[in-house]
């Protein structure tokens, strides 16, 4: 699953490259300006197995795409920015996460701007993260910290790099300065940027940022309204990716509509998102059925939420509780009301304290 988001987007090198969050929405990354910008190798034999290697990164065979990817940079002489990148997004994808510091690390080698430097040692620090999120390592983290400071330095507004420095400072649980670099991001990325919730909850609990939250995501229901994970706070979300094709999913119908029709009215979003690629059967599958609560269609298992959430065999729902936590994984039709009922008391207890008279003079001062 691609971990960044579109921020190479005017830069002098990586004008072409494109790079997916499952953390972030697009946000303006260093603009520099340059000539010379290639979009690939230049090499008739590298460009053929660099556009080989795309399409498979689009099939989903990114370990295949890998190989490809450093075999391109190779014939073009072991300069090809692009062929690196998409190495190095490849390795992300397959958690390969050595390789993906050896092609941040060529990168960094062949750009010379200071907005460049900058991308690329973000790109060395994303590696370092995700190799700590994966292997629970704080020597990961401590690298992370010191790549992304290293970006920082080079150009201090660089939204991302600030909320991905708190999360390994987070891990490493330095958290008033994990804490200050939320405040940090808070300062520099718009309101309406898909973390920015996010961002504000960590700024407050950074104990939060080292747990297993759940991806956010912003979709538009068919009857126009706007969703993230971030809205949906304070309350428990079931998500059910599956498609009408499925036949397991089309058996398991009945278990999803009787737990939103038994949970109706409590603080639980049940939300169904189709992996099918007709919008008109799906469309009237879901009248047909009764299908009333919330639903999207994402297009297919390369869709963007089934992407976020690693959905690689349906059925498959997720719980996630009232802060935001994944809390689990059901492939098929599991037995999970249960579950479902712990979580939605916890979430009640939760927003009973919230609104619990306090007394004014115990009130925390608002922090600007």
């Amino acid at each position: 699953m691609r971990t960044l988001v579109s921020w190479l987007a005017g830069l002098t090198v990586f004008t072409c490259l494109v790079v997916v969050s499952a953390a972030q929405a697009p946000e303006t990354a260093p603009q520099s300006k340059a000539n010379g910008v290639k979009n690939g190798p230049t090499d008739a034999k590298a460009r053929k197995t660099y556009d080989e290697a795309i399409k498979l990164l689009k099939d989903h065979q990114a370990a295949f795409a890998l190989d490809g990817f450093r075999k391109a940079d190779k014939q073009d002489g072991g300069h090809c920015i692009p062929c690196e990148y998409e190495a190095w997004n490849a390795a992300i994808d397959v958690q390969d996460y050595k390789v993906a510091r050896e092609q941040a690390a060529a990168i960094l080698e062949h750009v010379s701007s200071v907005n460049d430097k900058a991308q690329a040692q973000f790109l060395l620090g994303k590696a370092w993260l995700g190799e700590g999120i994966d292997k629970k390592h704080d020597k990961a983290f401590e690298a992370a910290d010191a790549a992304f400071e290293e970006s920082l330095q080079l150009h201090p507004g660089f939204a991302l790099c600030l909320y991905d420095d708190g999360t390994a400072l987070a891990y490493l649980k330095r958290d008033d300065a994990a804490m200050e670099r939320y405040r940090q991001y808070l300062k520099v990325t718009d309101p309406g940027n898909l973390n920015y919730a996010r961002a504000q909850r960590f700024a407050e609990h950074p104990e939060f940022a080292r747990a297993r939250v759940a991806p956010n995501f912003r979709l538009t229901t068919p009857d126009g309204k706007t969703l993230t994970l971030e809205s949906l706070a304070g309350k428990v979300v079931l998500i059910d990716f599956w498609a009408t094709w499925c036949g397991p999913c089309r058996e398991a119908l009945p278990h999803i509509r009787k737990i939103a029709q038994k949970f109706d009215g409590q603080p639980l979003v049940v939300l169904s998102i189709s992996l099918d690629k007709d919008e008109p059967k799906w469309k009237d599958f879901t009248a047909k059925n009764q299908m009333t609560w919330l639903q999207y269609r994402d297009g297919g298992f390369d869709g963007k939420i089934a992407t976020l959430f690693g959905v690689s065999a349906i059925p498959a729902t997720f719980t996630i509780d009232a802060d935001g936590i994944l809390e689990d994984q059901h492939v098929g039709d599991a037995d999970i009301e249960g579950k479902l009922k712990k979580l939605i008391a916890s979430a009640v207890k939760m927003d009973n304290r919230k609104t619990t008279p306090v007394a004014a003079a115990s009130l925390p001062a608002v922090q600007n």
